[in-house]
């Protein structure tokens, strides 16, 4: 009896977990058309967004309400960190004061899947009076705001992915993968690079490794472990200790670099027996030691470590005077990976 009903379980969380994955894929399926439609729809009108867009002194005032809204940000965002300076207003906050952000140097993005939004419409006259290029962006073309638009890019769809025909779904997919092909579109024109995307991301892995160079990362003054190829070894574990770099950089008279001595140089120096307390340590260090310049990104620095199998470097002058240190951790510690 109970192997009975353990089998009538399975089978309808079987037929449950089928059940999910058709809804699913139905989804995705119809939202993919939403977006294919699209393609046809990149036209002179397109073109004509484009240019207004790219001709924008000012920024990119996106407003939508509702899920349109929530679109508009993220569109905004997109143009932002894409080389275009652009920002998201609320039409109902656009009505108590937020309409004074808008300059005659703006153009304004409207999105409204109806174009027939109420809070959208109230704010319609204020910006046509600002004397602003409008572009809007509706599923309906014969709506109030696409006539009324300078330019109107139809994102309308032949239906929601929702069953109810109710919650947006593929229309605000369709919205926004058309706020994208604007803003990539300009940024290619604009020949925005990898360099001015971390320009805007500072805190991302890109903008990390190509904005930070060694001279951000390394360890100066007291904190760079340097002793003189006099010194004994002893003297030279001390230092290399209490600066915690795993390492020490050895100079001569002219407080040039003449070796390094490392973590791994101190296991192979313990595997010899060699005595601490009177061997120099010149007659150890690694006197062949690769270096770097403090101008250098930290991601080249890092392919170097890599490249080299260390775990450290001594940053050098172009008289090759010690100027920091950094190791694997202080790259870490930036993100620079």
């Amino acid at each position: 009896m109970n192997s009975t009903l353990e089998k009538k379980d399975t089978a309808t969380s079987l037929s449950q977990a089928q059940r999910f994955c058709q809804l699913g894929k139905a989804v995705i399926s119809t939202e993919a058309a939403a977006v294919e439609a699209l393609i046809n729809r990149i036209d002179q009108n397109f073109s004509h967004a484009c240019e207004l867009l790219l001709q924008c002194s000012g920024r990119i005032i996106v407003i939508g309400m509702g899920k349109s809204g929530h679109i508009g940000g993220k569109i905004a965002a997109t143009f932002a960190s894409t080389g275009s300076p652009a920002f998201f207003v609320h039409p109902g906050e656009a009505s108590h004061g937020d309409l004074g952000m808008i300059t005659h140097k703006d153009v304004v993005l409207m999105i409204s899947n109806s174009g027939e939004t109420e809070e959208i419409l109230a704010i319609l006259p204020i910006i046509k009076r600002l004397s602003v290029p409008l572009i809007s962006m509706t599923g309906a073309p014969q709506s109030t705001l696409a006539r009324i638009s300078n330019v109107h890019l139809n994102v309308s769809i032949t239906k929601e992915a929702c069953p109810l025909g109710l919650a947006p779904t593929a229309s605000t997919t369709a919205a926004l993968a058309m706020g994208d092909a604007l803003a990539i579109a300009l940024l290619e024109v604009r020949g925005f690079t990898e360099q001015d995307f971390a320009l805007s991301h500072p805190g991302g892995t890109l903008g990390k490794r190509l904005l930070l160079y060694v001279s951000d990362v390394m360890c100066t003054g007291e904190a760079i472990p340097l002793v003189h190829s006099s010194a004994l070894l002893a003297e030279a574990l001390l230092e290399m200790t209490s600066k915690n770099l795993g390492m020490v950089i050895i100079t001569d008279d002219h407080q040039r670099i003449v070796g390094i001595y490392t973590d791994g140089d101190l296991r192979r120096t313990i595997a010899k027996n060699i005595n601490f307390n009177t061997t120099k340590i010149a007659q150890v260090m690694e006197p062949n030691c690769k270096t770097v310049h403090a101008d250098i990104l930290a991601a080249e620095a890092l392919e170097m470590m890599q490249k080299y199998k260390v775990n450290g470097f001594a940053v050098v002058d172009q008289e090759q005077r010690p100027i920091g240190a950094f190791n694997m951790q202080n790259l870490l510690r930036y993100g620079v990976f």
